[in-house]
């Protein structure tokens, strides 16, 4: 096993600076596996600290301690925090068509997915008058942030409305930061998003402090209440992740999401402009973000160095890019064969995995640890962030290994109901006894005995 930077010139006369990691010859275990292949990550405990006073703040005092923060980390501060229902009427007239009408192909698209998704309730009879229901009850009030940044998501959006709407949660706030050059308000793509979904809450705040407003409510400027809610979803930053981690015994949160990932799975039938252009496509969203390719081919993973540096001449976020092209999280990984390939990008348990390899269905079909998987040449990422109807709200940073993406699941709980009568009760009230004994409870027991006294 090695890693080395290849020597492949920029048209900028610099060398391009992705990893190689060779794990050709080497005995690939779990062990093996986690410590070889490329992770970046953030260190959230190192921000708690930071953010654990805004929280207590904002906990405390509310909006106000919450336009306050805002004020101070975004430079601007709205006269309230509920952005008024006519300015996001007035956003989604004034929303570009073209995006308008992507917009509606996306939703339409993740509603048709998402409604398979729905639960229904089961009864299981285990004895005449003996049943366990499980009943599946929506979550009452969601907060949905949605961050500001590098770039506008009104994908995002789309994304966290879709599956708690089609879930049936009743109440729905989406949480954004404010933008100065829109007055203090969020940025009217997200508004016209909201808007075109059906959400009619929306507040200008956010970073931490949206996430500590979420959880513990408060009082608008106008004097109106600001309820707080019962879960908060949706990416943010590392100020964010923090906020949701101390919040999280307060109000539940879908994850702690890290930088976003791509891992792509490619042999000799991969088209290296196709997998260069994928890579890009993840390191675009910031410096941290993770592209790896995993390959036996070494002439694709050299074809691929050079589609990358061709395509970096015409990308716009080309600084970015290349910081994360070159960052410790990404690397191209040599296998000795395919079904190496596939054990190391299960041992890597990537947010995105792309198969671009011969028979990509059967392949795809042995991945057992993906946020979610793209299947052939025809199904970029790129396709699942905005309109295959897939949710791109996915585990990161390994969590792939036992955690699922946002779905209608994600905003539903479990509740049992069990309904005994005098005689299914009766009929194994001696092995509850015998349980209740053996656990050195006795009075379970008694609840149990007491009932049939004569």
């Amino acid at each position: 096993m090695s890693a080395s930077f290849p020597d492949t010139d920029a048209a900028a006369g610099a060398a391009f600076p992705i990893a190689r990691i060779d794990l050709r010859g080497a005995e690939l275990s779990a062990a093996r596996l986690r410590s070889a292949l490329p992770r970046g990550g953030v260190d959230v405990d190192a921000v708690v600290p930071k953010v654990r006073p805004i929280v207590d703040a904002v906990a405390a005092h509310g909006a106000e301690a919450a336009l306050q923060y805002g004020e101070t980390f975004d430079g601007v501060r709205p006269d309230r925090v509920r952005v008024p229902r006519e300015r996001l009427d007035a956003a989604l007239a004034d929303l570009d068509a073209e995006v308008r009408a992507a917009l509606e192909v996306a939703i339409d698209r993740a509603r048709a997915v998402h409604a398979d998704q729905r639960r229904s309730d089961t009864t299981t009879t285990l004895a005449p008058g003996a049943t366990v229901t499980e009943r599946w009850v929506p979550v009452e009030r969601v907060g949905l942030y949605v961050p500001g940044g590098n770039a506008v998501y009104p994908s995002s959006v789309v994304m966290n409305v879709v599956p708690a709407q089609t879930a049936g949660v009743e109440s729905l706030v989406i949480a954004s930061p404010p933008q100065a050059q829109f007055s203090g308000l969020p940025h009217p793509t997200i508004l016209a998003a909201a808007a075109l979904l059906g959400v009619g809450e929306v507040w200008a705040v956010g970073g931490a402090q949206a996430v500590a407003l979420l959880a513990y409510g408060g009082t608008d400027t106008d004097g109106a209440e600001l309820a707080p809610v019962d879960m908060i979803t949706g990416p943010g930053n590392i100020y964010v992740t923090a906020a949701k981690r101390i919040c999280r015994s307060q109000v539940g949160i879908d994850a702690e999401a890290g930088p976003t990932e791509i891992a792509i799975l490619a042999d000799h039938t991969a088209d290296p402009a196709h997998v260069a252009a994928d890579l890009i496509s993840q390191a675009e969203h910031d410096e941290m973000a993770a592209s790896v390719l995993v390959t036996p081919d070494v002439a694709l993973a050299d074809a691929t160095e050079r589609a990358l540096v061709d395509q970096l001449e015409t990308t716009v976020h080309r600084a970015r890019v290349t910081a994360a092209l070159g960052g410790r999280q990404s690397a191209i990984v040599l296998v000795d064969n395919l079904d190496e390939g596939i054990r190391t990008v299960n041992a890597y348990a990537a947010e995105h995995l792309e198969i671009q390899t011969t028979d990509a269905r059967t392949v795809a079909a042995r991945i057992r640890s993906a946020g979610a998987i793209f299947v052939g040449p025809y199904a970029p990422v790129s396709l699942g962030d905005y309109c295959a109807g897939s949710n791109h709200v996915l585990p990161t940073a390994g969590c792939a290994r036992h955690s699922s993406g946002l779905s209608v699941q994600t905003f539903l709980r479990g509740i049992h109901v069990v309904d005994y009568g005098e005689t299914a009760l009766k009929d194994v009230s001696g092995y509850v006894i015998a349980l209740a004994e053996a656990e050195n409870l006795p009075a379970h027991g008694e609840a149990v005995r007491r009932r049939f006294e004569t």
